[in-house]
């Protein structure tokens, strides 16, 4: 099942650029970008709340990334502070999939598209998706940013 909505508001959060972020030029070094991502999709959650710890410990259930397509179009440097929007794109049974897009200012730095399945992590086998985070991607999917 694939779902895309017309209209749907990104979830937001601010991410600063420190040190640890970036390499020898102060730019943000490329695969902390998919650090930045990631926390947004874990705030997109819990501001829904789907706590994933309670998942882990109670329910032996989490996610990990299958899919990443990401397109950047531009640097983020030492001290900026940038957006990361996150939206939910569509979903399977097991899988979810997330636009996000990093920002400084009105400027698209990094364009991402992560798909998520659900499993459980002691065997690894593909687990449905929790009720509660069905019921939220299909009542709405869009685009980030």
């Amino acid at each position: 099942m694939d779902t895309t909505p017309a209209t749907v508001q990104p979830d937001i959060i601010r991410v600063r650029v420190y040190w640890e972020d970036t390499d020898a030029a102060g730019i943000v070094y490329y695969a902390n970008y998919l650090k930045f991502m990631e926390r947004g999709r874990t705030e997109w959650l819990r501001r829904r709340g789907i706590d994933q710890r309670p998942l882990l410990e109670n329910d032996g259930f989490g996610f990990a990334v299958r899919e990443v397509a990401l397109d950047y179009q531009a640097p983020a440097r030492l001290e900026d502070l940038l957006t990361v929007s996150t939206v939910i794109t569509g979903r399977g049974g097991a899988w979810v999939e997330f636009e996000q897009v990093v920002a400084r200012g009105d400027q698209v730095l990094v364009r991402g598209r992560i798909k998520c399945v659900a499993l459980n992590p002691a065997s690894g086998q593909p687990r449905r998706l929790p009720k509660a985070l069905i019921a939220l991607a299909d009542a709405g999917a869009g685009r980030a940013g």
